[in-house]
């Protein structure tokens, strides 16, 4: 057996090993809340638990079928179970490899590179995801708010995390829009950002220069670019994908209420809508697996200042969080692993993504 070779093969084999073991650890940071939950499940009602499912099943036909419409708006015809069965790796590597989201704009590219879908035109795909999921999302706030106004729960904190959260969501979308419209302004950012990120590195790398190439980032931006305006100029096929966007929304709002009514509480949708909300953009910026942790304490902490006890609000968070894990995870590693086999260039990313971890 030739070195190269078997140096492939211990590849593989390392490669098998650290991702099972970085399955290991995502359950391990939730041990506790495992633990918690198993208790919990005698005092709720099992079928209704069930119903989360056919609801996870639901929210990744709807990330699917936005997948499709948006890569039918560039050209490209994908076929459905190819892209769901890559939404749910997606949601694998989100979890294992926590970076706001960048590890799994990189798998996307990658495992869609067989399909004539350049790097920049994947990124494309899931920035504009990103975006009719916030603009969706600011539908659900709004009424979100209603619903707390009727019970006379929309307190000043309420309305301040509600209105600070659509600012946000609106200038971060504007800006956005408004960077990657312009050729030139769309140059002129990451050009910036990449000089920068290049004074960083050559401080630690001092005979590297140019880490990154600033013309390689500019003929990718310039890609981007070229993509987008071609959605802008049929930007009324969006239509669809907003849809299925807030359906995504819609239905993970849906599984946390299932587990309100497993535990027998009725508690106020919009509530749940504001505490999913803000719990969701703090996970962004968590360096922990699913943003554990931080994703309970504040989803918790919304849910009691918009009037439901902790007694009630923290184990169906607890357990909303486990049994959403346990449907989705276990499925899109699998998935995952089977693509490390079939893809050497998956098998490249899942290296550097896996060496990239182990350095922070």
């Amino acid at each position: 057996m030739s070195e190269r070779s078997f140096l492939k093969r211990r590849w593989k084999l390392l490669l098998n090993i650290v991702t099972v073991i970085a399955l290991l650890i995502l359950i391990f940071a939730i041990r506790e809340q495992l633990v918690e939950t198993f208790k919990n499940l005698a005092r709720v009602n099992a079928w209704l638990l069930l119903l989360l499912i056919p609801v996870q099943v639901l929210n990744y036909h709807a990330q699917t079928k936005m997948y499709q419409g948006l890569f039918a708006m560039l050209g490209n015809k994908i076929r459905y179970s190819r892209l769901y069965r890559v939404a749910l790796e997606l949601n694998f590597v989100n979890h294992v490899f926590p970076s706001g989201g960048i590890s799994g704009i990189s798998y996307f590219g990658v495992r869609l590179k067989d399909k004539e879908i350049t790097g920049s035109k994947a990124t494309l795909v899931q920035l504009i995801k990103v975006a009719l999921l916030i603009l969706s999302f600011e539908v659900l706030l709004v009424a979100g708010l209603l619903f707390l106004a009727v019970e006379n729960k929309a307190n000043d904190f309420v309305v301040l995390v509600t209105s600070t959260l659509t600012t946000l969501m609106i200038v971060g979308t504007f800006a956005f829009v408004m960077i990657i419209g312009s050729k030139k302004r769309i140059n002129a950012t990451f050009t910036f950002l990449t000089r920068v990120l290049n004074r960083i590195l050559h401080f630690f790398l001092p005979h590297s220069p140019e880490t990154i190439s600033i013309a390689r980032v500019e003929r990718a931006f310039d890609d981007l670019h070229h993509n987008y305006k071609t959605i802008e100029t049929r930007w009324r096929e969006l239509k669809m994908p907003f849809v299925w966007a807030l359906m995504a929304n819609l239905t993970e709002i849906l599984a946390i209420y299932v587990v309100y009514l497993a535990f027998d509480e009725w508690v106020n949708l919009g509530a749940v809508i504001l505490a999913y909300a803000v719990a969701n953009f703090a996970g962004l910026v968590s360096v922990m697996p699913g943003g554990v942790g931080i994703y309970e304490a504040l989803m918790t902490g919304v849910l009691v200042a918009a009037g439901i006890p902790a007694a009630v609000s923290l184990p169906v968070t607890v357990m909303y969080r486990v049994l959403s894990t346990l449907i989705q995870v276990p499925p899109g590693w699998v998935l995952y692993h089977a693509a490390l086999q079939e893809d050497p260039d998956t098998k490249e990313l899942a290296e550097e993504q896996l060496k990239d971890r182990a350095d922070d």
